[in-house]
């Protein structure tokens, strides 16, 4: 027989409450909403609708989503909005990924300054992969970057990076042409790395300098100018990841792959395993090993697998997938337009067309014998996932 699928919700639902009163004074408010959003998902508590078959009779109910980013079950819809707005801004040319990765002794500063720290990693490594471009030594044009932040490795654990998506080539200085990167190969990426470490050392000690850094814990020291300044010395010599994949097979294949990073959070259900007594069981993948010992099962106290799901809460209103160059928001119709015509590619829509608006709702459709499925009662959202919920009848 098989096993009913877990999700998260599951987890949160079955320990979170306990481990929430444990944690008294531990947990930010965003972290207790996401709590909340994820364990009231899809149930009683808000709400939802009745619905009955014209044609066998079948009722279904059907409760609606929290649409919380961090909720593994809200984000496919997101995603689609997301692709189908972007997909006009594409270009017939190589597209480029580009990973750059903060080192571990910075993650452990991000963790308690995450608004600044990201903040600074999404504008940093924007600012490096156009400077080096536009520098006639390896490229010399105005290119355009879609950067996006993931703050987990595989494994549940504090591990910020961005991914960026780049054309492969830009605006000359005049405007005039578009440059193409040499086939199959973007930017240096030792070079990259140097900078994107020195700019991202200086605007860290500007930041501290202005005060704007917040140490609790075992960081405290840190709030000292001269203890900073000798944390960020060995931060000069180590190395600073900056990854280069190959390029994509095509626009489509931009498209494809965005659909799964753009709204992905720190784990999907699909990747848990099970949950035994109170330890969850999921697989990750082991990025150091080697061959097929790289997919490996990992166990943990389910307490502990709470914690690190909620190293992961953004703060409020952070953008966590962000615009640059080309491809900014404020400008990128225009500079998108140009570049097609430049490139000689057709124009596509500057607006996705949106559907004419009909009166008459959605025909939902009844599994059981495909006739059409009718609204009868709205359930009220409630106050308490444990109260019964309101009921407004329809017919």
């Amino acid at each position: 027989m098989e096993r009913p699928a877990i999700e998260v919700a599951d987890i949160f639902r079955r320990y979170g409450p306990a481990w929430r009163e444990h944690q008294r004074g531990h947990l930010s408010l965003g972290q207790l909403k996401v709590m909340t959003a994820i364990e009231r998902c899809r149930t009683a508590a808000l709400g939802g609708h009745v619905l009955r078959c014209d044609g066998c009779g079948t009722v279904q109910v059907s409760y609606n989503s929290c649409r919380n980013r961090h909720c593994p079950k809200c984000q496919a819809a997101a995603a689609q909005r997301w692709l189908q707005e972007r997909e006009a801004d594409l270009l017939p040319v190589e597209y480029f990924h580009v990973v750059f990765t903060l080192p571990a002794q910075v993650a452990a500063v991000a963790y308690q300054n995450k608004a600044l720290v990201y903040g600074l990693l999404f504008d940093v490594a924007a600012e490096v992969l156009q400077v080096i471009a536009s520098d006639p030594k390896h490229l010399g044009a105005r290119i355009g970057a879609t950067l996006v932040l993931h703050t987990w490795g595989s494994a549940l654990t504090h591990h910020p990076h961005v991914h960026g998506i780049v054309p492969g080539g830009g605006f000359s200085a005049d405007g005039s042409r578009w440059i193409a990167c040499r086939r199959g190969f973007f930017l240096p990426v030792r070079v990259l790395s140097r900078l994107f470490r020195r700019r991202f050392l200086e605007e860290l000690l500007a930041a501290h300098a202005d005060g704007r850094f917040q140490f609790h814990g075992e960081l405290d020291a840190l709030a000292d100018r001269l203890a900073f300044r000798r944390w960020t010395a060995p931060l000069r010599k180590s190395e600073w990841v900056v990854y280069a994949k190959r390029p994509f097979a095509g626009p489509q294949a931009v498209l494809e792959y965005l659909s799964r990073y753009t709204h992905r959070v720190a784990i999907s259900n699909s990747r848990l395993v099970a949950i035994d007594g109170d330890e969850v069981t999921f697989r990750w993948k082991d990025y150091r090993a080697k061959g097929r010992t790289k997919h490996k099962t990992m166990r943990l106290d389910a307490s502990e697998f709470m914690r690190r799901f909620l190293l992961h809460v953004l703060p409020a209103g952070f953008h966590r997938i962000r615009h640059y160059g080309l491809l900014a928001n404020g400008n990128h119709k225009q500079d998108i337009a140009r570049a097609r015509e430049l490139l000689a590619a057709p124009l596509s829509h500057e607006q996705p067309q949106e559907p004419e608006r009909d009166s008459n709702p959605p025909t939902l459709t009844c599994r059981h014998c495909g006739g059409s499925m009718t609204v009868v009662e709205i359930l009220l959202r409630t106050q308490s996932i444990r109260g019964p919920p309101g009921r407004e009848k329809l017919l």
